[in-house]
C-alpha cells in the first residue's frame, strides 16, 4: 500500500481497529495523514506566521523547524519525506499479509509491480510531464521514490523472511556507507560528502539523464535510492510490531519508542563520519529520521489505538485515506491562485495594512482549509483513489 489502503469504506473515528490483525489500524492513517498535512499547506502557513510583522521572520531560515537544512544537519521538515516512506513500509504490513493469503504470493507481487507502475507515473505528471517538452522531464522524483521503495521493499516483504529483511537493510545502509567512503570521485577523491563532490551526485551528473532537480544532480538520485528502501524496511519492522498478537499494546508503545530513540542515538553517532544529510539520503539519515518516525507512530498509535483518543485526529484520517488524491491536486492546480480569486486584491491590501503580510496568511489559510475540507468531502462520500 504505497499512501492509501484502497478499502470499501472508511473506518470510523471512533472505532479502535489496532487489534485487528489484517484490518486498518486507525493511528497509522492518521499518521499518513498528519505528514500530508505539512506537505499540502501548513508548512507555509506556518512560516507565513513566523514573518508576521517581521519580513526577515522572527525565527531565523537556518534554525527553522520547517525549512530544510542547507546540507548536512536536521531539522523536522527534513523528516517529513523520510516519515511517507516509514509509513509506506508500515502499510506493506498489512495490505500485503492479507494479499498474500487470499490470492498468493504471485497476485501480491503484480499488485506491487502494478501499484509500482501507476505511483511512478503520477510522479512523472506531478513535476509537469512533458509541459517543457522531453528535456524537461524528470525521472526521479517525489512520488518516483516513494513507488521505487514501495515496489522493493513490498517485494522483499513478499519473498524474505523477517531475519532476511534485516540482513537486506542492513546491507543497504552499510553497502551505501561503503560506496560513498571508498569509492573514489573522479578528480575529487574517495570518502568526501560535500554537496556536488560524493559518489551519489556524480552517478547522478554522469548516468541520470534529463531535468535534475539540482543542476547536475538530483536529491532523489539513482544511487540515493538504495538507503530509500532502507527507510521503507524500517517502516516494514515497525508494521510486524504493531500486528503482533502476542504482545500487549502497551509493550508495542514501549518497543517503538525504544527502537525509535536507539535509532537517533545510533544514526547521531554514524553521522560523526557520515554525516547526517537527506539530499543524498545518508545512512546515519536513514537512523535518525526512522527513529524519530517510529517515536511519532508510537506516539500516534498509543493517543489513537491505545487510549482511544481519536476525535481530535478526524482530520488527518481525512488527508491520510485519500494521500494519493491530495498530493496530486495541490501539484496540478494552484489552489493558492484560487484563494487570491476570493481574499487577494484589496481585501489583502487591506490586510496588509493592519499587519505586514497577513493578507498572504489569509490565502494561504484559505488553500489549506480548501484541501483539508476537499479530504472530508471525499472521506464521507467513501471516495479514494484506488492505485
Amino acid at each position: 500500500m504505497p499512501l492509501v489502503e484502497t478499502s470499501q469504506k472508511p473506518v470510523p473515528v471512533n472505532v479502535s481497529t489496532a487489534a485487528a490483525t489484517h484490518g486498518r489500524v486507525v493511528s497509522v492513517d492518521a499518521l499518513r495523514g498528519f505528514d500530508m498535512f505539512w506537505i499540502i499547506g501548513a508548512d507555509a502557513v506556518f512560516n507565513l506566521v513566523n514573518k508576521l510583522g517581521h519580513p526577515e521572520g522572527i525565527i531565523p531560515e537556518a534554525s527553522n523547524p520547517l525549512e530544510h537544512v542547507s546540507w548536512a544537519g536536521f531539522h523536522f521538515y527534513d523528516l517529513i519525506f523520510p516519515l511517507f516512506v516509514f509509513v509506506v513500509g508500515v502499510s506493506i504490513v498489512f495490505s500485503l499479509t492479507k494479499r498474500v493469503s487470499t490470492h498468493g504470493k504471485t497476485a501480491a507481487a503484480s499488485q506491487v509491480l502494478r501499484r509500482f507502475v501507476i505511483l511512478y507515473i503520477f510522479g512523472l505528471f506531478a513535476y509537469g510531464g512533458i509541459s517543457n517538452g522531453y528535456h524537461e522531464i524528470r525521472l526521479l522524483g517525489v512520488l518516483q521514490r516513494i513507488a521505487l521503495s514501495y515496489l522493493f521493499a513490498g517485494l522483499a516483504f513478499i519473498y524474505l523472511k523477517p531475519r532476511a529483511l534485516v540482513a537486506l537493510c542492513v546491507t543497504l545502509l552499510v553497502g551505501y556507507w561503503a560506496m560513498m567512503t571508498f569509492i573514489p570521485v573522479p578528480g575529487v577523491g574517495p570518502g568526501n560528502f560535500a554537496e556536488g563532490q560524493n559518489l551519489a551526485n556524480y552517478i547522478d551528473k554522469m548516468y541520470l539523464p534529463l531535468r535534475k532537480w539540482d543542476g547536475d544532480h538530483d536529491p532523489e538520485g539513482l544511487l540515493s535510492t538504495l538507503p530509500a528502501i532502507a527507510t521503507c524496511l524500517l517502516g516494514i519492522f515497525a508494521g510486524l510490531l504493531i500486528r503482533r498478537t502476542d504482545l500487549e499494546q502497551i509493550k508495542k508503545v514501549q518497543r517503538l519508542f525504544g527502537f525509535g530513540i536507539a535509532g537517533v542515538i545510533l544514526g547521531s553517532l554514524w553521522g560523526f563520519q557520515f554525516p547526517v544529510i537527506k539530499k543524498i539520503w545518508s545512512s546515519s539519515f536513514v537512523l535518525v529520521a526512522g527513529g524519530f518516525s517510529a517515536m511519532l507512530l508510537a506516539l500516534f498509535y498509543y493517543i489513537i489505538d491505545v487510549r482511544n483518543c481519536q476525535k481530535w485526529a478526524a482530520p488527518f484520517l481525512w488527508i491520510g485515506m485519500n494521500a494519493i488524491t491530495i498530493y496530486m491536486v495541490v501539484h496540478v492546480i494552484d489552489i493558492n491562485k484560487l484563494s487570491a480569486r476570493i481574499l487577494g486584491g484589496e481585501i489583502r491590501a487591506a490586510l496588509d495594512s493592519t499587519l505586514s503580510g497577513l493578507g498572504n496568511l489569509a490565502i494561504a489559510s484559505l488553500s489549506l482549509t480548501a484541501a483539508i475540507l476537499l479530504c472530508r468531502f471525499l472521506y464521507q462520500r467513501k471516495i479514494f483513489l484506488k492505485v
